[in-house]
């Protein structure tokens, strides 16, 4: 795989990038893209949407490797939360996912 390069690994149901500056691969599973996109992708649109926000992808691993101090040999994935954290959000058709709180009115 070559630097800057994405590619579909049909084994793992993901795309793997490499990442600038790091000896190994990174792996974006498919229910990445899901979380994502909204709707359950092909590896095609995996792979556009790699395309698309390239920046962030290798921006979100970077921060990745730097965050877990990761050796340049050991390889790495990213979840729809790095990737999010990266774009700051903007990706416009992916849902925003809601965490809830429902108070409850405990009687003591």
């Amino acid at each position: 795989m070559n630097n800057g390069s994405a590619e579909w690994n049909v084994a793992l149901d993901a795309l793997r990038f490499s990442v600038p500056g790091h000896g190994a691969p990174c792996a974006v599973h498919r229910l990445a893209f899901k979380a994502l996109l909204g709707a359950p992708p092909d590896s095609e649109a995996c792979l556009a949407c790699f395309t698309e926000h390239q920046a962030a992808f290798e921006a979100a691993a970077l921060d990745k490797i730097k965050r877990q101090n990761l050796a340049t040999d050991k390889s790495l994935h990213l979840n729809s939360r790095d990737i999010r954290r990266a774009l700051g959000n903007d990706i416009a058709s992916g849902p925003q996912r809601v965490c809830r709180v429902l108070d409850r009115d405990v009687a003591s």
